[in-house]
């Protein structure tokens, strides 16, 4: 676990040869990989399941307000020269510097995890809220690469563990919902993507990802790791 932004502006994965994290121009973090992957994300461009070798990270103002972010997404990308039909697009608030790296070489799977985070807005899931419709910047954004073969219901439970797993950093940070002062299970506007390679270790399909499995458990700590990090740094300088 790193926080390779605070002194440099790249970082080349240890275990996924072509992977490659990159601060560019300190207004977006842009995760580069050696072939396609299918993901699955929350993104305001290309989300849902897609096919992407970009994964964009991009730094907005807190006051945006942007009545079409995917169109606006759509325009930056194609401004850095980056093939919007092939990218993920995010947005965020937090601080770039300051987002943390994990790494895990598992049970015929690797796993690459990078955290952003920004808790000026932390709220707990479950409770009523002031609540609006208009859409506002992600402010903690997770993108979990992942060289394996999954099933589509294994890349779901990946979301879902990786939710947890957040939800326990902030309670072990004791992060709260200011609306309310309960412990934060996220914020208003939370991101994740899980991009996943296809590629099979000895033919094995990993067709589940729950807390239990070899290839969930390891998605729960370096989801926690990063948030955690990225999170208790995030006032720093």
């Amino acid at each position: 676990m790193v926080q390779p932004f605070r002194s440099r502006t790249a970082y080349h994965s240890e275990l996924w040869k072509g992977v490659k994290i990159e601060l560019a121009d300190g207004e977006r973090i842009v995760v580069s990989c050696p072939a396609p992957l299918r993901t699955l994300s929350s993104a305001v461009h290309l989300g849902g399941f897609a096919a992407a070798n970009h994964i964009v990270n991009w730094k907005v103002p807190l006051s945006y307000k942007g009545a079409d972010p995917g169109a606006d997404a759509e325009v930056q990308l194609a401004k850095w020269g980056l093939n919007a039909v092939e990218t993920v697009c995010l947005l965020t608030a937090a601080k770039l510097t300051h987002a943390s790296v994990a790494e895990e070489d598992g049970d015929c799977f690797k796993l690459v995890c990078c955290t952003t985070s920004g808790t000026s807005n932390g709220a707990r899931a479950g409770m009523s809220r002031k609540s609006f419709s208009a859409y506002a910047p992600g402010t903690i954004n997770t993108v979990l690469l992942i060289d394996g073969h999954m099933s589509d219901s294994a890349m779901v439970n990946a979301v879902i563990q990786a939710s947890e797993a957040k939800a326990a950093a902030l309670q072990d940070l004791g992060i709260a919902d200011a609306e309310n002062g309960s412990i934060a299970t996220g914020t208003t506007t939370d991101a994740i993507v899980v991009g996943v390679s296809g590629r099979g270790y000895n033919g094995a399909v990993h067709a589940y990802a729950g807390a239990a499995t070899t290839i969930g458990n390891a998605i729960g700590r370096l989801v926690y790791e990063t948030v955690y990090e990225a999170s208790r740094t995030q006032l720093e300088q």
